[in-house]
């Protein structure tokens, strides 16, 4: 099946940037409607693009991921000392556990990551997908093209025990943004997943100045870690108008649900009010 690829697109000089956007919204549709094609899917566009693909004709659907953001923390114990008192004591306590289990960790980005490194990681991400009956999405070719092409945007943290790794997670990084992308252990360990996944990264985007730290979908988890709900959107052009009325009556019903899920979470929100004083603690305890 063909695929249309739309790439080096540059507005004629006399369209301002958003009559370019409804250009190539429509063009879009345009092109779908002749090459036969069901649907159109545009993820994660920015509020300028958002609202010209509503006006386009395109359907609109609000879902919920957890984000980080960098207050200027100077170190992992003033973002602990920013949150309350039970989260800080939860964390703190999942460290202890994983430090008991000797673990310790190591982060590698770009050409740092070895060959066997990527290995590593890539059995990881398999077991993940194994332990859940499924298989893998993608190769590990992928995985060494990635790096191949793009190093710098690649960042791996490996759990390790006296120098023998058990546990990897991958991220991405970009634009003064950390993604978090897959994860996976050969070993159970209580704990691990969330300071590999989350607190590590935590860490090194603090570090290393990164102003936000995108966990993903899913998880309330997260909130307890830091993480705050944040809303996403996505723009949806489907081709047959009955298929179409069905999904916006759903997505019309979905945002509701969707906005009183996002009230709920805040109000749970793992922080500190302004004018608590934070809880002093000695300063030699491993997290």
């Amino acid at each position: 099946m063909r695929r249309p690829v739309f790439a080096g697109y540059r507005p004629p000089p006399d369209r301002s940037q958003r009559q370019a956007r409804h250009v190539l919204a429509r063009a879009a549709i345009e092109v779908a409607g002749r090459m036969q094609v069901s649907s159109i899917h545009v993820l994660f566009p920015e509020q300028d693009d958002l609202a010209v693909l509503r006006e386009s004709g395109y359907m609109v659907r609000e879902s919920v991921q957890f984000h980080w953001n960098n207050a200027g923390y100077a170190d992992f114990d003033a973002f602990l000392a920013s949150l309350t008192y039970d989260k800080r004591k939860k964390i703190r306590q999942e460290a202890r556990k994983v430090a008991q289990a000797d673990i310790t960790f190591e982060y590698k980005r770009g050409h740092q990551i070895t060959a066997e490194d990527l290995s590593f990681f890539f059995s990881c991400y398999c077991n993940t997908y194994y332990e859940r009956g499924r298989q893998p999405y993608l190769s590990e070719a992928f995985f060494s093209q990635l790096l191949q092409h793009a190093p710098d945007s690649l960042l791996l943290v490996i759990a390790q025990r006296q120098g023998s790794p058990v546990a990897c997670a991958m991220n991405m990084i970009g634009n003064n943004k950390m993604y978090g992308r897959y994860w996976g252990a050969h070993e159970y360990i209580p704990g691990l997943h969330f300071q590999t996944c989350y607190m590590q990264g935590i860490r090194y985007c603090i570090t290393h100045g990164i102003a936000l730290f995108e966990g993903g979908a899913q998880g309330e988890h997260k909130l307890s870690r830091g993480l705050l709900p944040q809303t996403t959107y996505s723009a949806h052009w489907i081709a047959r108008p009955e298929f179409a009325d069905a999904i916006h009556r759903f997505l019309d019903e979905e945002t509701v649900h969707v906005q009183a899920y996002l009230d709920d979470l805040h109000e749970h929100s793992p922080f500190r009010k302004q004018n608590d004083a934070p809880i002093p603690r000695a300063p030699s305890q491993p997290e």
